[in-house]
């Protein structure tokens, strides 16, 4: 049996805080208003990110400011949901993003997850791979990628 639209009542929403990700945000944040679904942000400190920055600052420093960035991100997306009177909650996780992301889906048993095309990591997306295509590679549940 597939999964209707109707049927969604969990909408994962990751974030990096690049534009991509924030009208990612906004599309995920209208849709669960107009489903009644509810929706959690998610924002992962990549592992790979601190430990590069780790080589030349404090890795805790480092970790701090990235947790900081994060917890912005994250209150954007509660701000926007608040405002659509859309139940939201949020998570700040650490390690590589698509597995942090793919992991949390299957425990909270998302129903959707909605994203941005490109996040903030430029060169490193040509080394690591797009986050955003991993998650649809892997993901137990429909992704709706936004440009």
């Amino acid at each position: 049996m597939s999964l209707k639209f109707e049927d969604v009542k969990k909408i994962l929403i990751p974030t990096d805080g690049s534009d991509h990700s924030m009208r990612a945000a906004e599309y995920g944040i209208g849709i669960a208003k107009r489903l009644g679904a509810e929706v959690v942000g998610v924002y992962v400190i990549d592992t790979v990110v601190l430990n590069r920055l780790a080589e030349v600052s404090e890795r805790e420093n480092v970790e701090r400011e990235l947790k900081q960035d994060g917890q912005r991100y994250i209150n954007y997306i509660v701000g926007l949901a608040e405002k659509q009177g859309v139940k939201v909650d949020s998570v700040i996780l650490k390690g590589h993003p698509f597995e942090e992301i793919i992991l949390l889906t299957k425990e909270l048993s998302i129903d959707l997850i909605t994203m941005g095309t490109l996040g903030r990591h430029g060169a490193d997306r040509i080394l690591i791979g797009s986050v955003a295509q991993r998650v649809i590679e892997f993901a137990p549940c429909p992704v709706l990628v936004v440009k």
